[in-house]
């Protein structure tokens, strides 16, 4: 259960195990944070290292949208800066994140082509609802829940997160475009603020979190009294101004520290009568949150009054340990009994083929098939990996869903409902592959002219060109979507340029006509990509 998360972190000191050292960055609206641990493959945990933070305020965009070329500029040599540092540490693997500013951003996905042009780093884009996920588990790795019901909020520079969870799988993801750098950009023009501006700020902060709490609510069981967690920049901020202003000696670790409703509305009250420079002068404030912290405090102190919970606690840990959680999760290395987190993309793929009315026998039998296919070509045709393999199996299980709107192209109306479903565990850009899998199981291969392939970065195309023409067979051997194949055998023959595909009939008196036509219908794909010409034979 996620509850035993709490243990992971733990300094177990220096012994002689095998141990991973990996960085995690979270490229945020407001700033670039990086993790560094050393994670002890063998209890599991993981130590933290090191922590480095660079304030580029992707969010502060152009009018149009667009990420400033100056910020992107900055947030490329902060990365270059944490990748020099990492490498001291000998660090393996980066794990790397951005969230709702690249999100948003017209020109986002361009700037992580960038990104990984320049540096050669993965970035995964990834939803609102999957970076609460991963705040979650962050907030797990360092606190026991005891089977209690808890809310987390994190309020970032582009958004505020609201996480109901019990140490268990998490009741309630939210994401919601609040943020304390959106805010203030968009609201706050005077200083100190003028009280229009303010009324106006929290009305619309009131209103925007309304829906979310309202829902958050309905996940509670009559009588629970939840505790509240906050994590994040502002809040870290707003419990070391309440620490400045009463001693000169800072606990450490931060976690643990409380903050009270009425607390907070002291200090925006303080706030919001303060300028920027009497801002920039309070013991605990740095020069950059001094800039953001009032639309951040107001975003808190709406959100505990909405959700009538006197005291907030803090976590120092948030989305980047939540990063390294799920990295640990994806490679099992966390005890069996958290195997249902390792399997979310299974299971997030299955509520989004129910919502749908997906027939799952069938979705089940095509993505036997692409997994053999994939399986058996490995290394042979392909080289991918287990995640790559994971993608195709939720292209295969969700390739029909399109089906929910009309018949008529949909492998279109498929694409749109993955792209748009929200699975959880996946990255933005995995998500956009899994929908391109899918779009191509039939009809048109990938072109250079449509948008949907070209916006994938190469990478992801080269799975797409790869892996979309496997489940255009695997579609083709359950034509009948009766199960009239037990099983295939592949076979490849270089010197002949040929592709033997054997075929064994479930009923020994059925000769699979339909199925091996079908095939040879829809071979063409393959044959095109792997330079093969593909033969289906029947095996009695």
């Amino acid at each position: 259960m996620l509850n035993t998360l709490h243990n992971i972190g733990t300094n177990y000191g220096d012994q002689d195990v095998p141990e991973r050292m990996l960085a995690a960055i979270d490229m945020g609206t407001n700033s670039l944070h990086m993790v560094i641990v050393k994670v002890d493959t063998t209890l599991p945990t993981f130590s933290i290292i090191d922590r480095e933070k660079e304030t580029v305020r992707l969010g502060d965009c152009e009018p149009n949208g667009n990420l400033k070329t100056e910020n992107m500029a900055r947030a490329i040599a902060t990365l270059k800066r944490f990748q020099v540092i990492a490498q001291t540490f000998q660090v393996e693997q980066f794990i790397t994140v951005a969230t709702s500013a690249v999100r948003e951003a017209p020109n986002g996905r361009e700037f992580l082509k960038q990104v990984a042009d320049e540096l050669s780093v993965d970035v995964s884009l990834i939803s609102g609802q999957e970076e609460a996920r991963r705040i979650y588990l962050g907030v797990l790795s360092a606190m026991e829940f005891n089977n209690q019901p808890h809310i987390i909020i994190d309020i970032g520079g582009g958004s505020t997160e609201l996480i109901l969870g019990d140490g268990m799988e998490p009741r309630y993801l939210s994401s919601t475009k609040l943020g304390a750098v959106r805010q203030t950009k968009e609201f706050i023009s005077s200083d100190p603020i003028n009280k229009n501006e303010f009324l106006y700020l929290q009305a619309y902060i009131r209103v925007m979190l309304e829906r979310s709490i309202d829902e958050l609510n309905q996940k509670l069981k009559p009588a629970e009294m939840p505790r509240l967690i906050g994590t994040s920049g502002t809040i870290e901020t707003l419990v070391m101004l309440k620490i400045r202003e009463k001693s000169s000696v800072i606990p450490s670790p931060l976690t643990g520290c409380e903050l009270t409703l009425t607390e907070i509305k002291d200090l925006v009250n303080r706030l919001r009568r303060m300028s920027l420079a009497e801002r920039l002068i309070l013991p605990g404030m740095s020069d950059k949150r001094a800039e953001i912290i009032l639309a951040g405090a107001l975003i808190l102190q709406e959100a505990m009054t909405l959700l009538d919970v006197p005291v907030l606690t803090l976590c120092e840990r948030s989305l980047r340990e939540g990063v390294i959680v799920d990295w640990m999760l994806t490679h099992g290395l966390i005890d069996n009994r958290l195997r249902y987190q390792s399997s979310i993309r299974e299971r997030s793929t299955l509520k989004i083929a129910r919502k749908y009315k997906v027939n799952l026998s069938y979705g089940e039998k095509v993505a036997s098939f692409a997994m053999s296919l994939f399986d058996q070509t490995q290394g042979i045709l392909h080289n991918w990996g287990h995640e790559e393999r994971e993608l195709l199996w939720s292209a295969a299980i969700l390739h029909n869903c399109g089906l929910h709107i009309n018949h008529a192209a949909h492998h279109k109306h498929s694409y749109y409902l993955i792209r748009n479903g929200e699975l959880l565990g996946y990255s933005e850009t995995e998500i956009e592959a899994i929908a391109n899998i899918a779009r191509y199981h039939r009809k048109s291969t990938p072109k250079k002219k449509h948008e949907n392939y070209q916006i994938l970065p190469k990478k992801y195309r080269r799975v797409v060109d790869q892996l979309s023409p496997m489940l255009r067979l695997a579609v083709a051997l359950d034509r009948r979507q009766i199960g009239a194949i037990n099983a295939i055998k592949c076979e490849v023959l270089p010197a002949m340029g040929e592709f033997l595909l054997y075929v064994v009939p479930t009923n020994s008196d059925d000769d699979c006509t339909l199925e091996i036509w079908d095939v040879d219908y829809k071979k063409e794909a393959f044959e095109n990509e792997f330079g093969l010409k593909l033969k289906g034979i029947l095996v009695r």
